[in-house]
Order: structure tokens, then sequence, then C-alpha cells
């Protein structure tokens, strides 16, 4: 099968560390050979910073767009990519975001 489109919910969440990091590696290089698109869900940022060229960060209860952040970082990625001066900007917006939705939740009784 060749999909124009990869959906992937979670893929590497049950997966100890080190399987993870290797899978990662294996999908960004899939998806640079095959030019596949992968919508991917995830709650690591370090994940979404690493595979993505774009993060989206979605509300609470109901689930809506907070921000669109720009990956720009140089591929290809790795865990080296996270001594770039550029990636700790990126994580430290997308928790903060994410942060604030958490805070939310809990204030308002929708963290459920």
């Amino acid at each position: 099968m060749k999909p124009d489109v990869l959906l992937l919910d979670e893929p590497f969440g049950a997966l100890d560390a080190q399987t993870r990091l290797v899978l990662q590696e294996q999908l960004a290089t899939l998806v640079e050979v095959s030019g596949i698109t992968v919508v991917l869900v995830t709650h690591s940022i370090e994940e979404a910073i690493l595979l993505a060229d774009t993060v989206i960060v979605m509300s609470s209860r109901p689930g809506r767009i907070v921000s669109e952040i720009a990956v720009e970082l140089p591929r290809p990625r790795s865990l080296a990519t996270t001594q770039d001066p550029e990636y700790p900007r990126l994580f430290n917006r997308i928790y903060g975001l994410l942060r604030d939705e958490v805070m939310t939740a809990i204030a308002t009784g929708r963290g459920d």
C-alpha cells in the first residue's frame, strides 16, 4: 500500500524510550524518502518538534486549534536537534500553551 496520507494516533505511546527514538527516526526517514504526508497525534512535545513541520496545539474540551506553530529546524532531525538554540524556544512556547490549556481545564472543571 502507498497511501497519500498516514494518520497516526499516539503510535509510540506504549514503547520504551529507546525503541521510541529508533522508530521516530525510521518514521522521519520514511517521510523524507516517500514524501508521504503524516498527521501524528502525540502528547510528547519533544516528539512533535522532532517529527513535525507544523505543530497544532489543541484546546481541551471542546477540542479547538489554539495555535499553529511552524517548526523550521533543519532536517534530518535527531536527538542532537535538542541542542539547537531554537529547540528550547519551541519547546517552551508549546509547553506554555499546553500548560495554559490544562490550567483552564482544571479551573473550569473540563479536565476530566
